[in-house]
């Protein structure tokens, strides 16, 4: 049997011969593929991922805030307790009531159930420290300090 010789009625110079290796249609009726701009879709890309980030960045900024603001009210609370059990305590103090702190002349601490403006004219000479009030952790929440005063 002699082998009848294909004809494609296709031109040749309309079609390729391996047209899974080509970057464009390999034939007239194929869909058209248009090349990206590689540099547009990497700096779109780009640009969405620093939004992200940083907004992520952010979040973990402000929740290392609070934590840290927390920390130092819990400090706070730690050393200024310290100063109102090395004070003198007339009374048995409540969870929950509100205490002030004073600073003596002879550098001793006291601890009263008298505010600062509840002396009237028999004001002793007393340097108002803090006003506190006794959590149930038996540590002291300051409510006002006075900011001429360190722990």
């Amino acid at each position: 049997m002699s082998k009848k010789e294909i004809i494609n009625p296709i031109d040749k110079d309309k079609i390729s011969d391996n047209p899974g290796k080509i970057a464009f249609p390999h034939s007239i009726g194929s869909a058209v593929i248009k090349p990206e701009d590689q540099g547009k879709i990497k700096g779109r890309s780009v640009s969405a991922m620093e939004f992200q980030t940083d907004m992520q960045l952010n979040q973990i900024y402000e929740q290392m805030q609070l934590l840290a603001n927390q920390a130092k009210i819990l400090n706070d609370r730690k050393k200024i307790s310290h100063f109102i059990y090395s004070a003198e305590i007339r009374f048995e103090p409540f969870v929950n009531h509100i205490y002030h702190l004073y600073k003596r002349e002879n550098l001793t601490y006291s601890l009263s159930l008298v505010g600062p403006n509840d002396w009237g004219r028999t004001k002793q000479n007393l340097i108002f420290v803090a006003t506190v009030r006794l959590l149930a952790d038996h540590t002291w929440e300051i409510i006002e300090k006075n900011p001429e005063m360190e722990f």
